[in-house]
């Protein structure tokens, strides 16, 4: 690897990535007019065609015109579309390395060696000799004037080897390169290294860099560490399709980026599978999917869906977390009991009796008589569904209140009087009206109805927080990322909400018209909301419009759903995913030891659920190689202490620095912007003040407008690492986290190089 520092080595790679970008964009461009042409070219046709009567000759001329049209309006909409991030990857491939492992495969996949983009030769630091290739991977093929590909469409077979490759089998590549983009700018670079040692010409930067240090630094015995780190990871990624896979291990193993080419594997062994049937990755916040998007760019097609916690339901996208005693009431399966019988009740400030004239009778139903006709359609039918059923039974009901017995003729007469009764539709639509799940989570607002609906199996102080919860939900505008369980699960339970049946219209009635000046009438015009036109955007500003803004449909179903950090779900979280993944086969990622729900055994029960009866494999990983050890033994010995039997890694990488333990004091800014400015000195990535919510405003300042100092909460960092942390207040940490000492042992597990504890 190069002796030049870190940031002047990214700086040289990005600018050798840049150029290579421009260049696509510029034949972008071109490419662009040229469709332009190409459909004017059918236009002109068309006005041609209009202008003969249509022969053989000239039907052949316009289906040659349609065709022209139909690509060239197919080829503009791709590079419109596909203009953000379009360069997203680069293989370096030898193909002696390639030709010594399989003579005949000389693309790794039969595929014949190409140039530029794949090209050969050096370029910046891509390598030397004939046998070199570069090849970049895209959302969409893009040659250029001599029709020579720039860049590779990644669903290309010849863009396999970027998802397929890995250390036990590189497929003769050997550096694997993530581009990441703002527009047409190059904003950074990630690397893995597919071979033992990179060659001296090549540059490798971020977590392949790591591994290279790691192989270089430390001789023989280092470098059988790292071959088994990558032969383990290797086989969990290529593991069966089928099933559930179970990835676990603790912090720094990789699980993460394991599990992520595993999808990325999956999608490309099998296409058709898991194209067609689509794939869910879930993680624990916004930050996390938008790693991903940073790891493996490509899962952000159709065919993968990302997403946290706090927006799996399409409507609802919040990152709102509710104090501890809270989610924990709304993330246990105790609270089913409310939602079910919440599902069934009455509908608040719906009549409570019915009178009506039906055919010449007069019928009266009591509360106790439409409650029980409302309980026994429920038996059988969802709510939003039954509103027939609903006012069929509620015929019968009132039939039977008349006590009349065995004139059928009779009865046929109320029953057709009652199915068109205006002042029972009336009735109907205030006792029986289609419910919004969420509605029913703000009817729980009122302590009065939970306590009535618990019926026992909430405490008093639980129910008081549960009802303030929902209606402070209702104060700000937004729920918590606890709710969207619980909206899915009433969303299963009520059904989706119907439209209304549209009227019909009378003979007298006219219809509204775009343009009446066909019937002489010019001064008329039909007057248009903006709000109602399709497509103008909806400004909604009062909480109660923007918590059930939206339609909530019924849940998409997958081929494969992969949980990561799943140690941390709710048994309702659990439930909700599982409904999506009913024929799916599944990669679960996680670490008990970091765990934030507090009740394992009712979780796994949960999960176990959700999985239902296929086989399963287990693969664990035991090699930190992210963090450094003096970093990690602190964190090791942190959790031990409640967590004995936590899976503790081996740390392999030293760097002879312990963590920094300074006091807290009468100014948590100064300490904390004193502490910062130490760490900005000593390490050239990302730095976060790991902080809780007791100083999260007060420390808000020491974030920087570039990003690379971040103030965040403990939840927030799940999954992700820094080049160095200043973990605040780790006794207010454990003590306000809903898995206590768990959550501050992820605080202090994020750290890949430096770490200061203020206490």
């Amino acid at each position: 690897m190069s002796t030049k520092s870190i940031p002047d080595e990214l700086a040289r790679e990005i600018a050798v990535e840049q150029a290579h970008v421009d260049r696509v964009h510029e034949e972008l461009e071109k490419a662009g007019v040229r469709a332009d042409v190409v459909q004017a070219e059918g236009l002109a046709r068309s006005q041609f065609g209009r202008q003969v009567e249509i022969g053989d000759a000239e039907g052949a001329g316009l289906f040659e015109r349609d065709a022209l049209m139909f690509h060239a309006a197919k080829r503009r909409s791709a590079l419109d579309t596909q203009y953000e991030g379009l360069v997203f990857g680069r293989l370096d491939i030898d193909h002696a390395m390639l030709r010594a492992a399989t003579p005949t495969d000389a693309a790794g996949n039969g595929h014949p060696r190409e140039r530029s983009g794949a090209s050969s030769g050096p370029s910046g630091s891509g390598g030397s000799g004939e046998d070199r290739e570069i090849r970049y991977i895209g959302r969409l093929g893009v040659r250029d004037d001599d029709y020579e590909p720039l860049v590779i469409d990644w669903r290309a077979p010849a863009a396999s080897p970027f998802y397929r490759a890995t250390p036990t089998q590189p497929m003769g590549v050997l550096r694997r390169r993530v581009l990441r983009s703002r527009g047409t700018t190059v904003i950074g670079i990630e690397d893995d290294l597919m071979v033992p040692e990179a060659p001296d010409d090549l540059v490798v930067v971020g977590d392949g860099a790591l591994m290279a240090a790691l192989t270089r630094s430390r001789g023989e015995r280092m470098r059988d560490i790292v071959a088994t780190i990558q032969a383990h990871q290797d086989e969990a990624i290529r593991a069966s399709a089928r099933g559930i896979t179970e990835i676990t291990g603790g912090p720094g193993t990789g699980k993460t980026v394991v599990a992520l080419h595993r999808a990325a594997y999956l999608l490309y062994s099998d296409r058709r599978r898991f194209e067609s049937g689509g794939i869910l990755v879930v993680g624990p916040s916004g930050a996390y999917t938008a790693y991903i998007e940073r790891v493996l760019p490509s899962l952000g097609e159709e065919s993968v869906v990302l997403r946290a916690l706090g927006d799996v339901l399409d409507v609802v996208d919040t990152e709102r977390l509710d104090p501890p005693a809270v989610a924990r009431v709304k993330g246990s399966t105790r609270i089913r009991s409310l939602l079910a019988a919440a599902a069934r009740g009455r509908v608040p400030d719906s009549p409570t009796e019915l009178r009506v004239m039906v055919a010449g009778r007069p019928v009266r139903l009591e509360a106790r008589d439409l409650d029980r006709v409302r309980s026994q359609v429920l038996r059988q039918h969802q709510r939003n569904t039954a509103t027939a059923a609903a006012q069929a039974a509620l015929g019968e009901a009132a039939w039977a209140s008349l006590g009349i017995t065995g004139d059928r003729d009779a009865k046929a007469e109320f029953i057709d009087k009652w199915e068109d009764h205006l002042d029972v539709e009336s009735f109907m639509e205030a006792w029986w009206p289609q419910v919004d799940p969420r509605e029913v989570l703000l009817w729980l607002g009122d302590p009065a109805l939970v306590r009535r609906h618990a019926r026992g199996s909430l405490r008093d102080d639980e129910v008081e927080a549960l009802a303030a919860s929902f209606r402070h939900a209702l104060e700000v505008g937004s729920w918590s990322v606890a709710d969207v369980a619980l909206v899915d699960d009433l969303a299963a339970r009520l059904g989706q909400v119907q439209d209304a049946p549209k009227e019909e219209r009378g003979f007298y009635e006219i219809e509204e018209l775009d343009d009446l000046s066909q019937y002489g009438v010019t001064e008329v015009q039909p007057v248009r909301s903006a709000a109602r036109d399709e497509g103008a955007p909806v400004v909604r500003t009062e909480p109660r419009e923007r918590l059930l803004a939206g339609r909530i449909g019924r849940p998409e179903e997958y081929a494969h759903v992969l949980v990561d950090e799943a140690q941390d779900l709710s048994p309702m979280q659990w439930r909700m995913i599982g409904r999506r993944g009913r024929y799916a086969s599944w990669t679960v990622v996680g670490d008990a030891a970091q765990a934030s729900w507090p009740d394992a055994a009712e979780a796994a029960a949960a999960r176990e659920e959700a999985f239902g009866t296929q086989g399963r494999q287990l693969f664990h990983m035991d090699t930190n190689y992210r963090n450094a050890r003096e970093i990690f033994d602190y964190a090791a010995d942190v959790v031990r202490r409640e967590v004995p039997d936590a899976d503790i890694p081996q740390a392999v990488r030293e760097t002879g620095l312990q963590p920094l333990e300074a006091p807290l004091g009468p100014d948590p800014l100064a300490a904390t912007r004193a502490a910062v400015d130490a760490l900005l000195g000593q390490v050239e990535g990302p730095i976060a003040v790991i902080t809780p919510a007791r100083h999260a405003a007060a420390l808000a300042p020491v974030a920087d407008p570039d990003g690379r100092v971040q103030v965040v909460d403990p939840m927030s960092t799940k999954g992700l690492e820094y080049d160095a942390t200043v973990v605040v207040d780790p006794e207010e940490i454990t003590r306000e986290s809903p898995g206590g000492i768990r959550v501050l042992y992820v605080a202090l597990t994020r750290a890949a190089h430096r770490m200061t504890v203020l206490f």
